[in-house]
């Protein structure tokens, strides 16, 4: 039974050291590609959580971000944590298609309201 103990505990041990590496290793290569299909243009958050455009990205180990209208700083490469897809125009939309439903929710609330107190009056 001892005999078998050791084989047992190494492959418990092994099976999920080498999940591990592979998704480590998967994670890693994912990051290499996405440094290095950055183009001016694209819309990126680095690793401290600021968004930015990237406004040159012709160097190897820097990238230059424009962070304002006219306000480019230059970053690591590796600071980029991952592409942004802008989907303001959407949100936009959607917020001033809620924004009318509430209103006439609103309109018919307040005429509900109304109505009874008209149909309550006695004469």
């Amino acid at each position: 039974m001892e005999s078998l103990l050791f084989p047992l505990m190494l492959v418990l041990l092994a099976v999920p050291l080498f999940l591990s590496a592979r998704k480590q290793k998967r994670a890693v290569a994912e990051q290499q590609a996405l440094l290095k299909s950055l183009e001016p243009g694209d819309r990126i958050m680095t690793t401290s959580g600021l968004f930015a455009t990237v406004a040159d990205a012709s160097d190897d180990t820097t990238i230059d971000l424009e962070v304002a209208p006219g306000v480019v700083t230059t970053w690591l490469r590796q600071a980029v944590r991952e592409k942004v897809v802008a989907e303001v125009e959407t949100t936009d939309a959607v917020v001033d298609d809620v924004e009318d439903e509430t209103t006439a929710d609103q309109d018919v609330v307040a005429q509900d309201v109304r109505e009874p107190a008209q149909h309550d009056v006695k004469k």
